[in-house]
């Protein structure tokens, strides 16, 4: 998904408005019916978080997404040079951290050539704003203690699966061990997607009850070959149209359940309420409020 930088304006936006309104589990994200604008609105996901209050990615973005009432959170995972999951969306460190301050020998600023500890002393916040400094970069591990805390759902991303060989049984470990694989969270509070094909298959193979999502808009011939192995089509939103919505949605998934369509990242109302009428499932959106409330 797209990078985003902060403006002063996202940092001193005004948040109205504190009303939940999320569909409960991944069912209605991932397993229902196609939306219809006379039953229920599209499911809102936090896109990284609020990011568009709180620096992406980060343990203060998911809790924003909390205060504003929003129970699904998205996040991008990748590799350390060590092998730990973390949280970000670059696979460069240096658009949303201070890494050139803290570490200006380095010849490269790659995700992969940093260890967890190294990344551990970067600042994640101020580049978003003053009152974010210091804000660190979450593993896997401490973002997913947070979402449990927050009782929230997780649509998680595996970023660049072709930079990262192994990364996605790598994330089902850590989704298991961290309690994230049993049946309560596998049925309400899980999704897992990526751009890359394989890497979603490879999900699926390896934990077929798990809901799998691809990022992409495949030709319409294409769909049936997707359906075999994953749940929802999640393109972004100027490939969306109603001919390609009614498409996805005459397809049943890989666990037998109605393909779904959520769209990103949708940061405005007019597009908002355009998508929802085309009859998408999900958005995914930086402000989620401003989606909720031409939505609902």
């Amino acid at each position: 998904m797209y990078a985003r930088t902060a403006t002063a304006a996202f940092v001193a936006a005004a948040v109205v408005g504190t009303g939940a309104f999320l569909m409960s589990g991944t069912e209605a994200l991932a397993a229902s019916g196609p939306a219809d604008a006379k039953q229920s609105p599209p499911v809102v996901i936090a896109h990284r978080g609020a990011s568009a209050y709180a620096p992406e990615n980060t343990l203060p973005a998911i809790d924003k997404a909390r205060a504003l009432g929003f129970d699904w959170v998205e996040n991008d995972v990748q590799f350390t040079k060590d092998g730990v999951l973390v949280v970000m969306h670059d696979t460069d460190l240096r658009r949303t951290t201070d890494v050139e301050e803290v570490f200006p020998g380095r010849a490269s600023w790659g995700v992969k050539d940093f260890t967890a500890k190294e990344i551990s002393k970067l600042d994640a916040g101020s580049w978003f704003g003053p009152q974010f400094a210091g804000t660190k970069v979450p593993t896997l591990k401490q973002y997913l203690k947070r979402v449990e805390r927050n009782r929230q759902k997780l649509l998680l991303e595996i970023k660049s699966p072709e930079l990262y060989p192994g990364i996605e049984k790598e994330t089902l470990r850590v989704l298991r061990q961290n309690g994230w694989l049993d049946r309560a969270h596998v049925k309400n509070r899980l999704v897992v997607q990526s751009f890359g094909a394989d890497s979603v298959k490879k999900v699926h193979q390896l934990r077929p009850d798990v809901t799998t999502g691809f990022l992409g808009t495949p030709a319409v011939a294409d769909l049936p070959s997707y359906a075999a192995f994953t749940d929802q089509i999640n393109p972004s939103h100027p490939s969306v149209s109603a001919d390609y919505v009614a498409a996805v949605h005459a397809l049943k998934g890989a666990h037998g359940k109605k393909l779904q369509v959520n769209t990103w990242t949708v940061n405005d109302a007019a597009t908002a309420t355009k998508l929802a009428g085309l009859g998408v499932d999900g958005i995914i959106t930086n402000n989620p409020d401003v989606v909720r409330d031409a939505t609902r």
